[in-house]
């Protein structure tokens, strides 16, 4: 498990941008899985929607790329830089709010050099809420 003080030693965002709670599994250059605890405090329920809290699908495609940039640091990136490429496939099922916690399950499927391609799902208990393929690169 890697918790939210480790989290801080591997990514440079920070709030309100950061968007992982814990890693509760890790396989090096495999997998990996993350939490985040959705809470009414989130700055962008302000306006999203203010009488219907919904978080945004691009959110949540961020806090899985988060989860697969610590996948490639704990894979030997340690001290780089991940940056999104691309992102496919996006397709968001289930509207995600305040008081759900966000399993992000991110896979890797292909490396080729400094490129990964990661296949990411975000569920809230057994229910799958968004899915996406995305592509990044680690650079210095």
């Amino acid at each position: 498990m890697i918790d939210i003080k480790e989290i801080f030693s591997l990514l440079p965002h920070r709030y309100p941008f950061l968007l992982v709670d814990r890693i509760i599994e890790l396989e090096p250059e495999v997998k990996a899985v993350g939490l985040k605890n959705v809470t009414i405090n989130e700055p962008f329920f302000q306006g999203h929607f203010p009488n219907n809290p919904v978080m945004p699908g691009v959110l949540i495609v961020e806090a899985m790329a988060q989860v697969a940039g610590i996948l490639a640091f704990k894979s030997g990136a340690a001290g780089k830089a991940v940056y999104f490429m691309s992102i496919e496939k996006a397709k968001f099922r289930k509207i995600v709010s305040p008081g759900d916690q966000l399993r992000l399950e991110v896979t890797a499927t292909h490396k080729r050099g400094t490129v990964w391609k990661f296949s990411g799902n975000a569920l809230v208990g057994d229910k799958l809420m968004a899915e996406a393929e995305f592509t990044a690169m680690v650079a210095d």
